[in-house]
């Protein structure tokens, strides 16, 4: 075919590029096939526009993309809006698709705030109210050594107060591939990931007689978590450079420290029983568990994302385990998944209690959270405590110590906010006190009045 475009003028390397790209048959195809071929062929409609012809009343997906983008919407909205009605692009008209703009835009409008709303109040409300209906309860995952994670109530209140130390961390690890449909091998998973430590598995025991530490193994707990005898000498050997350690005939271990004293061999002992053999350390129990969708799950005790991501550990699909810990996503994912995590987990413990909140309501509050870069509490450790005015502060918690402060440093309140307003008794400057209206009296209604 290169040949024959050649023949008609047309250069070398274009050809070439043609014949790599279509077929004769595609260059050759007359108005009628393209418009056959546009649900196929990528570029049928780029062929189409090119001609400057379409078929009467036929929406493109040009025209759908060209109407939307033109409107205000967040560009979330219009992702989705665009997918939907390029989903039912073979149903529309142009008629049909500006009707449906035009709803999309009118409860656009009618979703936003009223200007000047104290959105505040109204975000703290909703939460609060429901926040009197919430249990005090555990969950816990059944099985083999219990999972417990807190919810209700107390979740809520490590959530907003950006606690470091949970009652309850926890990470949901998804595995990939056969890993993920295997219970054998989920489990076997569960076992590189959990913590072991010499006392788990062994039995410790300091000897006066030789000086000496002895351990004896308990070959089911090992079996159970895949260990060998080689892989706990090993790991002695590689803690301790400077102890011998020995495998008896008898299947125990010696581990002989050169200790002369019995608070030297007491040492030994205590640094051996404490010493990690294998998983994560942190990461105190993980239980495998079968999803409805058929898919194995990994839930832990204890939360180490951080670690996890480092040891790379083969089998576990990183970018889709998640922990409830929001501290530690800030540090390893950034700020805005620490946001995004405060949205799922309150808005998860809402939903487990059976309580409907508005997600912007949550979401108000995970951005004042979170707006200055770092996970802040919602206490006079954070944004109540660094709020601008003095009353609002002293309003809150420790009123003598905030007065005295802002008296010795010479503050100055602006009185802008709702709590400092209240205080001194005068409108606050939100909703309809926001607006300053003047009505002059029209010149003749002041002569009749005289």
């Amino acid at each position: 075919m290169a040949a024959d475009l050649k023949a008609q003028g047309v250069e070398g390397e274009v050809a070439e590029l043609i014949t790599d790209d279509f077929q004769l048959a595609e260059l050759t195809a007359t108005f009628e096939d393209l418009l056959e071929l546009r649900d196929e062929a990528p570029y049928a409609e780029e062929l189409i526009t090119m001609l400057n012809r379409r078929a009467a009343g036929a929406i493109k997906p040009g025209d759908i993309e060209l109407a939307v983008t033109k409107t205000e919407l967040p560009e979330n909205v219009k992702l989705e809006l665009k997918s939907k009605l390029k989903a039912v692009r073979a149903k529309l008209s142009e008629k049909r698709l500006a009707e449906i703009i035009r709803k999309v835009l009118d409860g656009y409008e009618r979703a936003k705030i009223e200007p000047r709303e104290a959105v505040g109040i109204v975000a703290a409300q909703s939460i609060g109210e429901p926040g009197t209906q919430m249990t005090m309860r555990t969950f816990h995952y059944a099985g083999v050594g219990a999972i417990y994670i807190t919810l209700g109530l107390p979740r809520i209140i490590e959530i907003v107060d950006a606690r470091k130390k949970l009652s309850t961390p926890t990470m949901t690890i998804r595995l990939e591939d056969e890993h993920a449909s295997d219970r054998s091998k989920a489990e076997r998973l569960a076992m590189e990931i959990q913590e072991t430590h010499v006392t788990d598995i062994c039995t410790v025991r300091a000897s006066l007689e030789d000086m000496s530490i002895w351990l004896t193994p308990n070959e089911r707990e090992m079996a159970k978590r895949y260990i060998t005898l080689k892989d706990v000498e090993a790991k002695l050997k590689e803690v301790a450079k400077e102890v011998l350690v020995e495998l008896s005939e008898d299947g125990q271990i010696r581990i002989c420290g050169g200790s002369t004293t019995f608070h030297e061999l007491a040492k030994l002992e205590s640094t051996i029983a404490g010493t990690l053999v294998k998983g994560i350390e942190g990461i105190r129990r993980v239980l495998a568990r079968r999803e409805p969708r058929g898919e194995y799950v990994l839930y832990t005790v204890g939360s180490e994302l951080k670690k996890l991501k480092n040891q790379k550990i083969e089998g576990v699909d990183f970018n889709r385990t998640v922990t409830n810990n929001i501290a530690e996503i800030a540090e390893i994912l950034g700020i805005e998944a620490a946001r995004n995590a405060i949205i799922e987990e309150m808005l998860g413990t809402l939903k487990e209690q059976g309580l409907d909140v508005d997600p912007r309501h949550i979401t108000l509050i995970a951005d004042a959270m979170t707006m200055d870069g770092e996970v802040k509490q919602i206490g006079r450790h954070g944004i109540a405590g660094e709020k601008a005015s003095v009353l609002s502060r002293a309003a809150f918690e420790v009123t003598v110590d905030n007065l005295l402060d802002a008296a010795v440093y010479g503050e100055r309140d602006e009185l802008k906010g709702v709590t400092e307003n209240v205080i001194v008794g005068q409108p606050i400057k939100l909703g309809t006190g926001a607006v300053e209206l003047i009505a002059g009296v029209p010149q003749k209604l002041k002569h009749s009045e005289a």
